[in-house]
């Protein structure tokens, strides 16, 4: 007799900019692929905005994380250094060199959102980013985020007419909300079946076991 893998429902809380989002997003995949045939996963991701005031000209990320999190020039290269590293055990590439501004992501989030009704979020969440970690792209700009729509498979022309309007702006907002009500303050925030919560770019062993016990509970 075979077993059938325990359905989980995972809300991942996140945003594109947001380094320890990609780490933790490709902990929790690798930890998912050692529970194949354990754990059969409902993934949605959730939208999260780090600097919801940033206009469109962006900020230059050191100045913008030495001014926010109080650090000095020596910290934010410690810092910087530890996410690549971590990065780069998973198989992420953080090219440092060529992702020198934070962007505001919104428009990123409704894209993810409209995603989410077409099929799967995770190959735009994951195209997102890497052009923005690894390639250094502005992800706040409209031609950008079309083209990588397009090669994700969905309609560029229909990403361009939800990104040349306010479409989907009000379910974003909504759902950020929802997520701050029930007490989301930090990203990333793994939420499995609404009830058990996993926070931050956990390494791949703490994944799978916290998925682990929790399937075997239900």
């Amino acid at each position: 007799m075979t077993n059938t893998p325990t359905p989980l429902r995972i809300d991942f809380v996140s945003d594109v900019v947001c380094p320890w989002c990609a780490i933790g997003l490709a902990s929790l995949s690798q930890a998912l692929a050692r529970l194949d045939g354990v754990v059969r996963a409902d993934l949605h991701f959730q939208p999260f905005e780090l600097n919801p005031q940033l206009g469109p000209e962006g900020e230059d990320i050191a100045g913008h994380l030495q001014r926010k999190y109080g650090m000095s020039r020596a910290q934010f290269t410690e810092s910087q250094d530890a996410i690549r590293q971590r990065g780069a055990a998973l198989g992420f590439v953080f090219d440092m060199n060529k992702r020198n501004r934070i962007w505001n992501t919104f428009d990123a989030h409704r894209l993810l959102h409209w995603a989410g009704q077409e099929g799967p979020q995770l190959p735009l969440k994951l195209a997102l980013q890497r052009a923005y970690f690894s390639d250094g792209l502005n992800i706040s700009d409209h031609d950008v985020l079309a083209r990588i729509a397009a090669g994700v498979g969905l309609a560029e022309d229909r990403a361009r007419a939800i990104l040349a309007s306010d479409e989907f702006a009000g379910e974003v907002r909504m759902d950020e909300q929802y997520w701050l009500q029930a007490g989301i303050q930090g990203v990333p925030a793994v939420i499995v079946d609404r009830t058990h919560l996993i926070s931050g770019g956990q390494p791949v062993d703490v994944f799978e076991q916290a998925l682990r016990q929790i399937a075997a509970e239900k």
